[in-house]
């Protein structure tokens, strides 16, 4: 994927990041970088250690040792500029259900300081992208999941990111929506954002799709998955170096 200063500054970038819990290693001396455009699925078993990569990347933990970069910005030294630039869709549902899309999103952009002017318009824009206008003033409980995890993906554009992390963001959908969802961030990436998808779900993943395989807490591939499967599946090359596929 490269790793120069140029791909940086519009996407991200992680040196030597480490991260332990007591005498547990979860990540060890992880580097990789995802250009603007690019959509990059990080592959890993449950327990390989994609979440505790997300939630160094979310700040929620903070390594000792690494750096990480966001649309250039330093995670460590210039937080929340870096913070500012990144959007997240957990794999866990952050909805209200009692509000609406619309007042979700909105309540949103009152935590991000969003002039409250420019607040409508980039709302409208947001549900444009996903096709969610239509259900603005639906609550969310009303939803189904596949729509619920798209008004997640609008409220994650609100403020114009320049990454997009996605952690597992499929959990729970049924297979139609699944491909909707994962159809949807591709385009967003051809649309100009980086994106990083973690999933442990080999069909989510395309042959000309950047991909990193996380196993054991250590980067154990990079590159294409096209490239990194070869003549076999990716599901059987990923079976056969990290265990069983969950279903």
């Amino acid at each position: 994927m490269g790793t120069s200063e140029q791909h940086a500054k519009g996407g991200l970038a992680v040196r030597n990041l480490g991260f332990t819990y007591g005498a547990k290693t979860a990540l060890r001396d992880i580097s990789l970088t995802v250009p603007a455009g690019r959509f990059c699925a990080l592959l890993g078993p449950n327990g390989a250690g994609k979440s505790t990569l997300v939630s160094l990347l979310t700040r929620l933990l903070v390594a000792p040792a690494g750096d990480i970069h966001i649309a250039g910005h330093d995670l460590r030294t210039r937080s929340r500029r870096a913070l500012g630039k990144l959007g997240v869709v957990f794999q866990q549902p952050t909805l209200d259900l009692n509000l609406t899309v619309r007042q979700n999103m909105s309540y949103f952009a009152a935590l991000h300081g969003l002039p409250r002017s420019e607040v409508p318009g980039r709302i409208d824009a947001a549900l444009d992208r996903l096709d969610m206008r239509a259900r603005g003033d639906e609550r969310a409980r009303n939803l189904n999941g596949g729509h619920r995890r798209r008004m997640e993906l609008a409220r994650a554009l609100l403020h114009d990111p320049a990454v997009l992390l996605l952690d597992e963001p499929t959990v729970g959908l049924d297979a139609a929506a699944r491909q909707a969802i994962t159809a949807h961030v591709h385009d967003l990436a051809d649309q100009g954002l980086c994106v990083l998808w973690t999933t442990h779900l080999t069909d989510e993943v395309r042959d000309a799709d950047a991909l990193l395989v996380l196993h054991q807490g250590e980067i154990i591939a990079d590159g294409t998955a096209g490239e990194i499967r070869g003549e076999t599946s990716l599901k059987d090359w990923f079976l056969a170096r990290t265990g069983p596929v969950p279903a």
